[in-house]
């Protein structure tokens, strides 16, 4: 899943993007209004998360640009103002979330995975495919057995299993399960595959369209 941070505490918005990192996240960071409106605008955010109190384009304008863009990201909204009618005028802006600073790093974690298996923006909790089972909440995955996986392999799966049958491009998957640090002519994608399809055993789950990308074998899906 891929998660925009909006925050101008350059020490905070590193916490909060390793924590994410490490919860299995691709994450980018805006420390500004403009600097996160910019990056929707290149990126398909599922989840934003979004200080409300932000320098030059104030995080309320934020979001309601976001929200009035399509595809449309759930919005978690920190600040520092705790009380209850801040809470209610972030949440009738139309942010899905509220979250007072401080705040326990997973608490975040938590709400920014809640957020993103609500069904318009991102996959199901458990996702099955044949006898292959991918729990998104849990990040584990298991084949009969359970899967060591890493971060990347299983966003990879997660991403394919999620498409149902559709052709997924490297194009794709390098955007949504890695960042906007990933070079974009890397092999990161192809050895990833390499290493998830020796990991995932026989039958073969994931076949490869050349030329496209990847898709779940017909048999897998139906």
């Amino acid at each position: 899943m891929r998660v925009l941070v909006v925050e101008d505490d350059a020490d905070l918005a590193d916490v909060i993007a390793r924590g994410l990192r490490q919860a299995g996240f691709a994450v980018d960071v805006a420390f500004d209004g403009e600097e996160a409106l910019e990056k929707a605008v290149a990126t398909a955010y599922e989840v934003v998360v979004l200080d409300r109190q932000l320098p030059g384009i104030p995080g309320d304008d934020v979001c309601r640009a976001l929200l009035a863009a399509a595809p449309t990201p759930r919005v978690l909204m920190a600040t520092a103002s705790g009380d209850v009618d801040a809470r209610i005028d972030g949440l009738a802006i139309g942010a899905d979330d509220y979250l007072s600073k401080p705040f326990a790093l997973a608490e975040l974690i938590a709400r920014v995975h809640a957020l993103g298996r609500r069904p318009d923006v991102a996959t199901a909790p458990v996702l099955v495919a044949g006898d292959l089972v991918v729990d998104s909440a849990r990040r584990t995955a298991a084949r009969g057995a359970p899967l060591s996986l890493t971060r990347k392999e299983f966003g990879v799966l997660e991403v394919i299993v999620a498409a149902g049958g559709r052709v997924v491009s490297a194009e794709e998957l390098l955007d949504r399960v890695w960042d906007e640090a990933a070079d974009p002519f890397t092999t990161a994608v192809r050895t990833t595959m390499m290493t998830l399809r020796r990991k995932l055993g026989d039958p073969p789950v994931i076949e490869t369209v050349v030329g496209v990308g990847y898709r779940l074998r017909g048999e897998v899906g139906a």
